[in-house]
C-alpha cells in the first residue's frame, strides 16, 4: 500500500520533506545538514524508482531563486559602493581559483563537465550554484557530484574556520575590541542630551540662521524658553538660559557644545500635547521619497529625531531616502504626529502581508530575461538561463526599490517562507531525479569526484587565507566572515560566530555573500558553455 501512494507525486514529495527534516536535525558534535538533507533522501528514493515531477523542480526554483534575489539586491549593489572593495576581490579570488581549481582537476581525472560544475556547486555548498549547473548542463550528473562533494564542503569550511585562528594564533576577542571600536566611527551611536544657552553668539540668533543640522549634524527635537516647551521652529531666536534638545552623533553634540554653550545629560520633559512617537514607513507614495521633501515641520510640525534601519539609527538628513519599513522617531503635537502617521502609513500588518503581484511580474520578466542570447565572436552563444534571467532581474529590481505603485521588496517573514518552499519542492525533484543513476556513477567515479571536491573545497580557502593576510593584511574576524560568504556557507559562519562575541564575520558574510553567489552562478555557466 505504502509503495502505491508513493506514486502518487505529492505524497512522495511530503514524504520526502518530512524524512529530510527528521534527517537534517541530527547533530554530530554541533554539527548537522539542516534543510540540505532534503537532497539526500531525494536521492535514496530516487534510487528505488520514485520520481517528483520536473514541473514542481522548476516552480520551486524560481521561487528560491527570486527570494534570493529580492533580499540579496540592495546588498549586492551596495557592496560596490562601500569601503569593501577588498573583501569583494578576496571573494572573486575564491570563486575564481575553486573554478580553475575544478577545471584543471577535470582534465586530471577525466570528468566530463556536468560533474564538473556539480562538484563546484557541492563544494560551495551553493544551492543556487546547483540550480544554475543543472540548468546550465540539462544533466544530472551534476546533481550527483554536487551530493557527493556537498558533506566535505560543510564539513570541510566548519574545520577551516576553527583551525585557521589557533594556527595562525590570532586572539579573537582582543581583535573584536579593536575592530568593534573602529565600526563604531563608522556606525556612530545617536546620542541624546539638553544644552544651556550661555553662549553670546547665538544670543538673538533664529535656529534658521544658526543652521545648526547642516552645520553639526544634529537635529534639534525641542526648546525650553522660561517654562515653555516649544517644537524647533526656523524663525524661532535663540535666548539666554534657554534650554535645547538634540540628537546627533558624539561628534555633532560636541559641536553643538561649542555652538550653545553648556552641555547637560538628560531630556526636557513634554506637555500634555506633545508626544515622541515611532512611526513605521508603510504607505508606497513615502518609498524612495527623501525626507527634506515632506516637509514634515512646515506641514505638522513635527521633527524626525532619527532613522532606524535594519537594526542601526540613521541621522534623518533631509536628502535620507525613505525605504519601506523604516521606523521614524517622531516628535511633536499630538495632532502634528497623528497627521505624519496618515501621511506614513504607520500599518504593522503590512509589513507581514504579502503582494504577490510583484513576485508574479519578477518571476515573469526574470524568466523573459533568461531567454535572451548574447553570441560572441565565433558563433558562440550565451544565455543567463532560468536561473540567472530571475535572479538579474531580481537583484536590479530589489535595488530600485520601487517602480510606480509596486514595491519590489518582501517582509522577512514571507520571503523565508517561499524560499523555503521553492528550497523543499527544487531539492526533492532534483534528488529523485539524480538518484536513478547515483550508485552507477559513485561505482564508476565517486571516490575521485570525492577527492576533487575536497581540493574545490579547500584550495580556495588557503589562497585567500594567504592573499587576504600577506597582500592586504585584513584582520581575523572580516576574513572568517569573507572565507565562509565567499564559500557561502551559513554552517561556517555560525561556527564563526560561537568563536568571538561579535558581529564583525557576519557584517563580512552579509557583504561578500551576493557577490559570491552571483560569480558562482557566472562562473558555473561560463564553464558549462566553454569548457568541453
Amino acid at each position: 500500500m505504502f509503495a502505491e501512494l508513493l506514486k502518487s507525486s505529492y505524497f512522495a514529495l511530503f514524504v520526502i520533506v518530512a524524512l529530510g527534516f527528521m534527517l537534517g536535525r541530527i547533530r554530530i558534535k554541533g554539527l548537522s545538514l539542516d534543510i540540505s538533507a532534503v537532497i539526500f533522501v531525494a536521492l535514496l528514493f530516487g534510487h528505488y524508482g520514485v520520481l517528483i515531477p520536473k514541473e514542481l523542480g522548476d516552480l520551486g526554483l524560481v521561487l528560491f531563486i527570486f527570494t534570493i534575489g529580492i533580499q540579496a539586491g540592495p546588498g549586492f549593489f551596495d557592496s560596490f559602493r562601500s569601503k569593501g572593495k577588498t573583501l569583494i576581490l578576496i571573494t572573486v579570488l575564491i570563486i575564481l581559483s575553486a573554478s580553475l581549481t575544478a577545471v584543471g582537476l577535470k582534465y586530471l581525472f577525466g570528468l566530463d563537465t556536468p560533474s564538473t560544475v556539480g562538484l563546484i556547486a557541492g563544494a560551495l555548498t551553493s544551492t543556487p550554484g546547483l540550480a544554475v549547473a543543472i540548468d546550465s548542463t540539462n544533466s544530472p550528473l551534476a546533481s550527483i557530484a554536487y551530493g557527493i562533494a556537498y558533506p566535505f564542503g560543510v564539513i570541510g569550511v566548519i574545520l577551516f574556520v576553527k583551525l585557521l585562528p589557533r594556527l595562525l594564533k590570532v586572539n579573537l576577542e582582543e581583535e573584536a575590541r579593536q575592530l568593534e571600536a573602529e565600526r563604531i566611527g563608522q556606525f556612530p551611536q545617536l546620542k541624546t542630551c539638553v544644552f544651556h544657552v550661555t553662549n553670546s553668539a547665538a544670543f538673538g540668533k533664529s535656529l534658521a540662521q544658526l543652521n545648526i543640522r547642516a552645520v553639526t549634524g544634529a537635529v534639534v527635537s525641542r526648546i525650553k524658553s522660561g517654562t515653555q516647551i516649544l517644537m524647533p521652529s526656523a524663525s524661532y531666536s535663540l535666548q539666554q538660559n534657554d534650554y535645547i534638545q538634540a540628537v546627533g552623533s558624539e561628534e555633532s553634540l560636541a559641536m553643538l557644545a561649542d555652538m550653545m554653550g553648556e552641555r547637560q545629560e538628560g531630556e526636557l520633559p513634554l506637555t500634555k500635547r506633545q508626544i515622541v512617537e515611532t512611526i513605521l514607513v508603510t504607505k508606497k507614495d513615502m518609498v524612495n521619497k527623501n525626507i527634506g521633501s515632506l516637509n514634515l515641520h512646515e506641514n505638522y510640525g513635527c521633527v524626525i529625531t532619527r532613522v532606524r534601519r535594519s537594526g542601526i539609527d540613521l541621522t534623518p538628513t533631509p536628502d535620507l531616502v525613505l525605504k519601506f519599513g523604516d521606523k521614524l522617531m517622531i516628535v511633536g503635537e499630538i495632532e502634528g504626529v497623528k497627521g505624519a502617521s496618515e501621511l506614513l502609513g504607520n500599518n504593522v500588518k503590512l509589513l507581514s502581508d504579502t503582494d504577490f503581484f510583484p513576485i508574479a511580474v519578477g518571476i515573469v520578466l526574470g524568466v523573459l530575461v533568461g531567454k535572451l542570447n548574447v553570441t560572441f565572436p565565433g558563433g558562440v552563444s550565451f544565455s543567463p538561463g532560468l536561473t540567472g534571467g530571475v535572479l538579474l532581474t531580481t537583484l536590479i529590481l530589489s535595488a530600485i526599490g520601487k517602480t510606480g505603485p509596486i514595491l519590489w521588496t518582501m517582509s522577512g517573514p514571507a520571503n523565508q517562507l517561499l524560499r523555503q518552499l521553492g528550497l523543499l519542492l527544487f531539492l526533492s525533484e532534483v534528488g529523485t531525479s539524480a538518484g536513478q543513476k547515483l550508485v552507477a556513477t559513485f561505482q564508476e567515479s565517486g571516490w575521485s569526484m570525492f577527492v576533487v571536491g575536497m581540493f574545490i573545497t579547500l584550495v580556495p580557502m588557503i589562497i585567500a587565507t594567504l592573499v587576504a593576510r600577506l597582500v592586504f593584511k585584513i584582520s581575523m574576524l572580516d576574513l572568517l566572515g569573507t572565507l565562509t560568504g565567499g564559500m557561502t556557507s551559513t554552517p561556517g559562519l555560525a561556527a564563526a560566530d560561537s568563536m568571538v562575541d561579535s558581529n564583525i564575520p557576519g557584517v563580512a558574510y552579509a557583504t561578500v555573500y551576493p557577490i559570491a553567489m552571483v560569480f558562482l552562478i557566472l562562473f558555473i555557466q561560463l564553464i558549462s558553455v566553454f569548457v568541453v
